[in-house]
């Protein structure tokens, strides 16, 4: 099938995460851990990266096999990583750095480039799919990229909550449409997160008969996201991304959005927890003759690996997307893998559906199938 050319859009934690987990697929004898080994005779071991962009000063003109190690990240090196020839380029910071992350950023006192400029940089790199990875809050960059893949024609996976994908009168989405590039998005949901957790537990209350009456979810952990979401005001479309999707699982999600009886988000910088992401779900139910079930659950994980399992598959569909030529925001191809989705859906095993339904219209597979879908 060939290469995937894959161009990175902020060098940190979780591009660290992924560029490492190719080299560590590729040394081993064994799919295990993948959520699907391949996608349309694409496998993890095709992906290439090609092009980086970051503003840090410790990251900036250093090959990404150097740069995915650098300060701030804290992804511990757990395979050799040959080098890429892929060197850091200089971005435009715009509102990816918050004045709290300056010292951990170190942003680079370097020209910033144009929009022009970095379209001509993509094609030239022969990117097939550039994936955004800024920090959170990074609204006015993660557009200004967004655009860039859009006129370059090239395939755009938004791994944050920034509102493209599901925004489908954005003028981005429709010069992405006229171009025949994809945009897939927005905000990554991780393979066993907090958030596909606390919807599959919220979506079996709603297929028993019972009803959600109210939930919480508190999330903490130690790098640098984290400590980016301090900022109040960069955490607003994150909460949105994160509520939402759990409140969609329900017959009547705007109620209990309205009353506010349904809270998801970040809550907490505790810099020794690291990488490691610690979850607290909370569900009060009403169930058979009104009697109420209370259901607590604790979730403990790597928060990078979570989402580098999840975007090895939407690189791999963004790919298939462009092969195909087909632009703008398509729903199928994000429900399963996004908070924030073009269309909600009430289930994964339905978002499921919706992806295998979408792959066989183009006559491509996925292995293995997890659940069948007539």
């Amino acid at each position: 099938m060939g290469d995937i050319r894959v161009g990175i859009i902020g060098v940190g934690n979780i591009a660290s995460m992924l560029v490492q987990s190719v080299e560590y697929y590729k040394a081993i004898d064994s799919n295990e851990g993948l959520i699907h080994e391949v996608i349309g005779g694409y496998d993890i071991r095709d992906l290439r990266f090609v092009y980086a962009v970051d503003v840090s000063s410790e990251k900036v003109g250093r090959d990404l096999s150097e740069a995915i190690l650098a300060y701030p990240n804290m992804v511990r090196k757990f395979v050799n990583i040959p080098r890429l020839g892929v060197t850091v380029r200089m971005g435009r910071i715009l509102d990816g750095v918050a004045p709290h992350m300056v010292d951990d950023f170190k942003p680079a006192k370097l020209p910033e480039p144009s929009e022009d400029e970095l379209v001509r940089e993509v094609l030239d790199a022969g990117v097939d799919v550039l994936v955004n990875l800024l920090p959170v809050g990074s609204e006015d960059a993660t557009r200004f990229y967004a655009r860039v893949a859009a006129r370059a024609g090239v395939a755009f996976v938004n791994a944050i909550p920034v509102f493209i994908a599901s925004s489908p009168t954005d003028s981005i989405v429709e010069l992405a449409l006229e171009n025949r590039a994809p945009i897939l998005g927005d905000d990554i949901k991780g393979q066993l997160g907090s958030t596909i957790v606390h919807r599959a537990l919220a979506s079996l209350a709603r297929m028993r008969g019972a009803k959600l009456v109210e939930t919480y979810q508190l999330n903490i952990g130690g790098n640098t996201d984290f400590k980016n979401m301090l900022a109040l005001e960069r955490l607003k479309t994150k909460k949105e991304s994160k509520t939402l999707a759990v409140a969609s699982t329900q017959d009547e999600p705007e109620v209990l959005l309205r009353e506010e009886r349904v809270y998801a988000g970040p809550s907490g910088y505790i810099p020794f927890l690291g990488n490691t992401k610690i979850s607290h779900m909370y569900m009060r139910i009403k169930a058979f003759a009104g009697s109420d079930v209370e259901i607590e659950v604790k979730l403990k994980v790597d928060d990078k690996a979570m989402a580098t399992a999840v975007l090895v598959d939407v690189l791999r569909i963004a790919k298939i997307l462009k092969d195909n030529k087909l632009g703008g925001s398509i729903p199928w191809a994000s429900a399963f893998y996004f908070k924030h989705p073009p269309v909600p859906v009430k289930s994964d095993y339905e978002a499921l559906k919706m992806l295998y339904r979408g792959l066989e219209e183009l006559g491509v597979e996925a292995r293995p199938k997890l659940l069948e879908y007539y």
